[in-house]
């Protein structure tokens, strides 16, 4: 946790400069991907999954390590096979396990927060799943682990994996020549991300293409078919905690509103998307029937309200910036403690851009649950180490955030305006 957490330190400030990069470059071109609250929401969405990998908040069926230590036929020598056979190993599972999330609805839950941006940009590549508790598919590495490749290789292939694959999430590369044959480009991962009819359940490849190809899930993008992005029953909140969670909630009431026995039980492994008939009758759900005539879910908000959003999120950055940097003197079990208060920031203020009527009473609870912390330990997270200082700023902003919540909330009311029309 301490060494992934050091490398989230470096990570992070990269990826939000190329986020904000491409916010610049869209607007110096006349394109601007990138809306102001959906990007915040993605980098919110963000820091919840880097913050639940960091605690360790998931449980691996089977680890790789054991798999290796019982299976292993071989031992493969440190050097560039072990590394290449790691890499291979890891973008097949990826591609496996992306499928099957994509098409069993039991799976869809972690990974509908990944589509549910009804924009395609780089900001989008962060939102990641916090609702994924058990890891049931390192058994695809099985490959990896008969020809006995260490599990200290795919410690460190799998992370290098996983951020390869941010660069591809972007409107502004065009089709890249050869390049389309080999690796998933920002044209296949455009397609990957559509909710058109032509493209949806395709192109689950994560760093090469071939899979996709020689499995039969690949689509060209096609220049006549513009992609539209989201996902099929929108999410319509910027809140990615409750994303996170919606499909799973709606399977939930399925399941116990389904006067058949077998559609209780077998709703979970049907295709994405299936419902018992009885209930889809007597419990309708919006779906987006037709992608080219929908509005995108937006909030009209005051310049003053953007600006206080902005700020939320650049403390939220600084907090976390601190666990990550810190984790071995916060220790356990105060990490999990500063892993509640990150979730409940989170919570509060995308709960303020939606213009919830509550959220005032989210940022409240934000508030007590850290004014708390700072009496009973008379001090942040040992920050007073850093700066002597920093008890008494965390608190100066928790009363302030809570007095701005209450006026925004007053203020800024619940209204869907200036929809974006597809």
């Amino acid at each position: 946790m301490e060494q992934y957490g050091k490398i989230l330190l470096i990570a992070m400030p990269v990826f939000l400069l190329l986020v904000l990069f491409e916010k610049w470059w869209g607007w110096r071109k006349g394109q601007d991907t990138v809306r102001n609250m959906d990007m915040i929401a993605s980098l919110s969405s963000g820091v919840t999954n880097v913050t639940k990998d960091v605690l360790g908040l998931s449980i691996t069926i089977i680890s790789y390590g054991w798999m290796v230590d019982h299976l292993a036929l071989t031992h493969v020598s440190l050097g560039f096979w072990s590394y290449f056979i790691a890499f291979m190993a890891l973008d097949l599972t990826g591609y496996l396990v992306h499928r099957i999330d994509h098409e069993y609805n039991f799976f869809w839950n972690a990974h509908i927060i990944h589509h549910s941006s009804e924009e395609y940009n780089l900001a989008c590549a962060l939102r990641q799943s916090i609702s994924s508790f058990f890891r049931v598919f390192t058994i695809f590495l099985i490959p990896a682990a008969l020809l006995g490749v260490p599990a200290s290789v795919i410690g460190i292939v799998a992370p290098l994996h996983l951020f390869a694959q941010f660069w591809y999430h972007t409107r502004h590369i065009g089709r890249m020549g050869i390049l389309e044959k080999i690796i998933v480009t920002p044209s296949h991962h455009r397609v990957h991300h559509a909710i058109n009819p032509e493209y949806l359940d395709k192109n689950y490849g994560q760093i090469f293409i071939f899979w996709d190809k020689w499995f039969g899930t690949f689509q060209e993008e096609l220049p006549h078919v513009p992609a539209v992005y989201g996902i099929t029953r929108p999410a319509n909140t910027w809140n990615p905690i409750k994303i996170n969670f919606m499909h799973m909630s709606l399977l939930i009431q399925d399941a116990w509103r389904a006067s058949d026995w077998k559609d209780k039980f077998r709703i979970w492994l049907k295709p994405t998307g299936w419902r018992p008939a009885d209930v889809a009758e007597k419990y309708p759900v919006f779906k987006i029937e037709d992608p080219y005539h929908f509005e995108k879910y937006d909030t009209k908000n005051s310049t003053a309200f953007s600006v206080w959003i902005w700020f939320q999120l650049v403390v939220l950055l600084a907090i976390v910036s601190y666990l990550f940097g810190n984790i071995a003197q916060i220790g356990s079990p105060g990490i999990f403690m500063y892993g509640a208060f990150i979730f409940l920031f989170v919570y509060s203020y995308t709960e303020q851009m939606d213009q919830s009527s509550h959220a005032w009473i989210w940022d409240l609870l934000k508030t007590i649950f850290g004014i708390t912390i700072l009496i009973q330990t008379g001090d942040w997270f040992g920050a007073k180490s850093v700066l002597q200082q920093a008890p008494w700023i965390i608190g100066v902003y928790l009363i302030i955030s809570s007095f701005a919540c209450w006026y925004f909330t007053a203020t800024e009311g619940k209204h869907l305006a200036n929809k974006v029309s597809v």
